[in-house]
């Protein structure tokens, strides 16, 4: 692995890592913004619990250096939490500003799981 690609997947992964633990954490707070945006989405506010739990779950996944095929379902789970959201605040008619939270953090896990080291892959 070239020393750029190394940059870019710590980059990537430090930058997700603490996007998703910041989220799970207002989540499971159920942080009055929040519970008020999964009102908006159209989701039960117990979701956000389930959510910030998975997300919790999934950066100590990504983080730790075994577990591949953990690390894997992680991703998976990222991207599709990341693109929901980012197509529930579309479809709702939410402004960029409320898009571009979720955006930035599936490209993150793009990134991520593009960039990781062979010994992360299955």
């Amino acid at each position: 692995m070239s020393k750029r690609n190394k940059i870019i997947y710590w980059i990537s992964t430090v930058w997700l890592a603490l996007g998703m633990l910041s989220s799970g954490i207002v989540q499971l707070i159920q942080m009055e913004e929040e519970a008020e945006m999964m009102v908006r989405l159209g989701y039960p506010s117990y979701f956000m619990t389930i959510l910030g739990v998975w997300k919790i779950l999934g950066v100590i996944a990504i983080l730790l250096p075994k577990s591949v095929l953990i690390k894997e379902w992680a991703y998976a789970g990222f991207f599709f939490a990341m693109s929901g959201a980012m197509v529930s605040h579309i479809l709702v008619g939410d402004p960029i500003t409320e898009v571009l939270p979720s955006t930035l953090l599936l490209v993150l896990t793009i990134l991520s799981w593009s960039f990781r080291p062979a010994s992360k892959k299955l």
